[in-house]
């Protein structure tokens, strides 16, 4: 699904990031990433959704080199991004809203965009949520809303960015539940050992801007 050749990677502070990355990641894999705070590994990821364009380096997503902006158009409507501030991922009034928008977005009518949001937060345990406002809600509720609207549009994959930051064990619990049940493929950055353990069946460590191990 993803294959990564030679990727080099500067911050406009010059700053080098990745300097001949090589990474691959096939379908059916539940890979976990670690890495120190300013490995890059937030950084991988969006310049595998084409958020950010690397220096130098190919990009191969979903069989097909991705080099300008709508390259990547197909990789977003089939690789889930759960963003790790939950506030950059939801901007709709509403729960409902929010979750439904990707499904319209791919062009389904409404009343099935909505029949598939409450489906979605219904198996996250979020049914009752639709009319929530949501900017008034937790943390762990928001962070469990936006991977709600990613699950919605039926990804092939999901990139998951620190899933478990601000959730409580019960609400951990649910999530590796979501993803051991209904997820097959995906790439999760996480510092928690337990969780991808529990998750993930490999992980691999980024250090200086390498796969180390």
């Amino acid at each position: 699904m993803i294959n990564i050749r030679g990727l080099v990677f500067r911050y406009a502070s010059g700053a080098v990031v990745f300097d001949g990355l090589d990474f691959d990641f096939t379908k059916g894999q539940k890979l976990g990433l670690e890495g120190a705070n300013g490995a890059g590994k937030t950084t991988l990821f969006h310049i595998i959704m084409g958020l950010l364009r690397p220096d130098a380096g190919e990009l191969a997503i979903l069989g097909k080199k991705r080099v300008h902006e709508r390259d990547f158009d197909e990789v977003r409507r089939n690789i889930g991004f759960l963003f790790q501030d939950a506030d950059d991922q939801l901007f709709c009034p509403t729960v409902i809203e929010d979750v439904a928008f990707g499904p319209l977005n791919l062009g389904k009518s409404h009343d099935e965009a909505e029949r598939i949001a409450m489906n979605t937060l219904r198996s996250l345990g979020l049914s009752g949520y639709e009319s929530r406002i949501t900017y008034q809600l937790s943390g762990g509720e928001k962070k469990l809303v936006s991977l709600a609207t990613v699950l919605a549009m039926e990804p092939s994959a999901l990139l998951l960015d620190e899933p478990t930051a601000g959730l409580d064990e019960k609400t951990t619990r649910r999530l590796v539940e979501v993803l051991n049940e209904r997820v097959g493929s995906f790439i999760v950055i996480s510092h928690d050992a337990q969780f991808l353990k529990e998750t993930a069946t490999a992980v691999v460590r980024l250090e200086g801007g390498k796969i180390v191990c």
